[in-house]
């Protein structure tokens, strides 16, 4: 389905996210790493020269919005696809207005949303035209256009990334609708439910603020307080709040139950911040810190293991990806626990930050010049290969001036176990070689 955009006014009857949409690019609210001074969209607006590119980031954070500007700055024809609903015939009806344009000395940037929901053949269509420079191509997706748009669209078009809507981005967009609703105040804690509510999503909070208007206006109040935002929304609020307590709450429980080894309660906890609304790459970071604080060097598959659930969820989505999330958190819970990792970095940081920087010792210093060589450095370092079973017993690798630290204490448990002992072995090397100077 193709349409074909036009700027005037949004109509007074508009939703208020349309009526809010920016005009010219100094009206965006954030991307300022995309539209700041010397930044790639920024050049690539004033440069006169458009470029096909591919924007990938959560909804609701302006991907329609540029290019549509960037037609607007370009005086192109804007042509936009979505997928969900188009297909070849679209594609074709888009070159044949883009070679109409052309014979008329115009550009004509043609906008595919949801870009990753077309498939390897209505991908490759828009190929030969994008080379040929008979339109510029601007793809908008969701998800990672790394698993889901064709390498060969891929390497024709920039990426690049935004971001969702931070918060003081989102109080400033409550303020304009604010304004041009001419709406009742918000008090602070609604405002900061409502906030955390959108999630970073523009197009969310505008809606959801505009309901909530509509139900405000006719009471007369003079503010809308929490109690009004819970009564008019119900179940479109989350049960919790990204940022509020009862967030950090829950995440806390799902870490404490994998770290206490119950698969169970860690899968309830799992699941409750999905219901809440939780977004699942979040939790995979949080899956992925669990195995490398928790689980360690005791399980060494466990981060591995969590990576490739990340990896999994990003390539299905919700719900499919889910299940491999739900795997790792149940592999985390009954995988052996260590810390000792964890524990040696926090032990070394705290070290080197009062002991402050010492110089290298002449044996471990890299020579790659004659100079260098002359000066000593390199010298007598003893190179582990060459040594009986692999290991310079009694080498030292520590600064001249410090005694050798033992920041990584191995637990009993898992891998670890077979670890400590083959520390302890070589540890006692060590001992038998100083003995014998």
């Amino acid at each position: 389905m193709i349409d074909l955009f036009s700027t005037p006014d949004a109509a007074d009857d508009a939703p208020l996210a349309e009526r809010l949409r920016p005009r010219s690019l100094d009206e965006v609210i954030g991307q300022s790493h995309l539209l700041g001074p010397g930044q790639p969209l920024r050049v690539a607006f004033e440069s006169g020269r458009p470029h096909s590119m591919i924007l990938w980031g959560p909804p609701g954070v302006g991907k329609t919005t540029l290019a549509r500007l960037m037609a607007d700055a370009f005086d192109a024809q804007f042509l936009q696809i979505s997928a969900v609903l188009g297909g070849v015939k679209d594609i074709r009806e888009a070159v044949e207005q883009a070679q109409v344009a052309k014979s008329q000395g115009r550009r004509t940037i043609v906008f595919v949303d949801e870009v990753h929901r077309f498939n390897k053949a209505q991908q490759d269509a828009f190929l030969p035209h994008v080379e040929s420079g008979l339109f510029t191509f601007i793809g908008a997706t969701t998800e990672n256009p790394s698993f889901e748009v064709n390498s060969a669209l891929l390497s024709r078009a920039t990426v690049h990334v935004l971001q969702a809507l931070g918060e003081e981005d989102l109080r400033i967009l409550l303020d304009k609708a604010r304004a041009l609703l001419q709406a009742p105040a918000l008090s602070e804690a609604a405002r900061a439910r409502l906030i955390a509510y959108a999630d970073g999503d523009a197009r969310r909070l505008l809606n959801t603020y505009e309901n909530l208007v509509r139900v405000a206006q006719p009471q007369g109040l003079a503010e809308i307080d929490e109690a009004l935002l819970e009564r008019a929304l119900g179940e479109q609020l989350r049960r919790y709040d990204k940022g509020g307590e009862q967030f950090y709450d829950t995440i806390s429980a799902l870490h404490k139950s994998v770290r206490g080894s119950d698969p169970d309660a860690a899968l309830y906890w799992f699941v409750r911040m999905l219901d809440g609304g939780v977004d699942p790459r979040y939790i995979a970071r949080r899956l992925v810190r669990m195995a490398s604080e928790d689980v360690g060097l005791a399980d060494p598959r466990a981060l591995r293991l969590a990576l490739d659930a990340a990896e999994t969820y990003e390539r299905l989505g919700s719900p499919e990806g889910e299940l491999a999330l739900a795997q790792a958190v149940v592999y985390l819970a009954v995988a052996p626990k260590s810390n000792a990792v964890y524990t040696a970095y926090k032990a070394a940081r705290a070290f080197v930050k009062a002991d402050g920087t010492r110089p290298v010792p002449l044996h471990l210093r890299n020579a790659p010049t004659r100079l260098m060589k002359d000066l000593g450095y390199g010298r007598d370092y003893r190179y582990a290969h060459d040594e009986e079973d692999g290991y310079a017993a009694g080498e030292r690798y520590f600064p001249d001036a410090i005694e050798p630290q033992r920041f990584y204490q191995p637990v009993n448990r898992g891998l670890e176990t077979r670890i400590g002992e083959k520390l302890e072995e070589l540890r006692a090397k060590d001992e038998q070689s100083r003995k014998r100077r």
